[in-house]
């Protein structure tokens, strides 16, 4: 595994803060790409084709560009409560060891405890992070870093806030974001609200409503984001769907 993405990353955080650090990342993911490149054209011919072999490095970008967000976003809701817990770091570093394997865990826990020492100014770094993600893809980062605040089994008010104010920042609609918090978060109509649907809704709104989420809510989504943040969504999916559930059994809805 190349390295370069990581040392952009850090060196763009010393300059110019978070937003550094994402453009860092990206031109380290760029090094990295022309790297792998050269090597793949010193190995030769393809003499079947007679052509070299060529790669496309979109979702690996992408995966890339959603791990540093992910990364700079979890210091703010880390810090949301005024405490670093070993429980929320433990989380992180599972995740990226499942997504992206043992040797990149180092560099991405360097780079978390960098952030943790920083004032994350998540106004600045959420309006950018969502010019260079789609929309379903910010939804799972959104549940990852819910995923973080919940990591030592008590979801504190300050997270809470933390998180409503990244969610808008990153350009989720109030419905969605309060949606995902919705599933750990639990309040009276927990249920309506991961469906961003009101309690005095028609069982056909209801229906409707379960639809849209649904389908903005299905892990095919995020699928070049890879097979991990993959099988998070589909969690994601499977409590939209439990939501749904409850509220036809509470009304008798067929």
């Amino acid at each position: 595994m190349a390295y370069g993405k990581w040392i952009g990353g850090f060196l763009g955080w010393v300059t110019l803060g978070p937003i550094g650090a994402l453009l860092g990342f990206w031109f380290g993911s760029a090094v990295d790409g022309y790297i792998e490149r050269s090597r793949q054209l010193s190995d030769g011919e393809n003499t079947q084709t007679g052509t070299y072999r060529r790669s496309t490095y979109s979702s690996t970008e992408q995966r890339n560009s959603f791990l540093v967000s992910l990364l700079v976003l979890s210091a703010a809701v880390i810090k949301a409560d005024g405490k670093t817990l070993q429980a929320e770091l433990d989380y992180v570093k599972d995740f990226v060891r499942r997504s992206f394997g043992d040797a990149a865990v180092p560099e991405a826990m360097r780079m978390l405890e960098e952030f943790t020492r920083q004032d994350i100014n998540i106004y600045s770094v959420g309006p950018q992070i969502a010019r260079y993600m789609n929309y379903s893809q910010r939804i799972q980062l959104f549940h990852y870093l819910v995923q973080i605040a919940i990591a030592d089994d008590h979801f504190d008010k300050k997270e809470k806030g933390v998180l409503e104010a990244i969610g808008a920042t990153i350009g989720l609609s109030q419905g969605d974001y309060a949606s995902v918090i919705s599933m750990f978060y639990k309040e009276t109509n927990a249920a309506y609200t991961v469906l961003d649907v009101s309690p005095t809704a028609s069982d056909d709104e209801v229906r409707t409503a379960y639809r849209k989420m649904a389908m903005k809510n299905h892990p095919d989504k995020v699928a070049t984001l890879g097979p991990d943040v993959q099988k998070a969504a589909a969690e994601k999916f499977r409590q939209v769907q439990e939501a749904y559930e409850s509220i036809k059994k509470e009304r008798g809805m067929i």
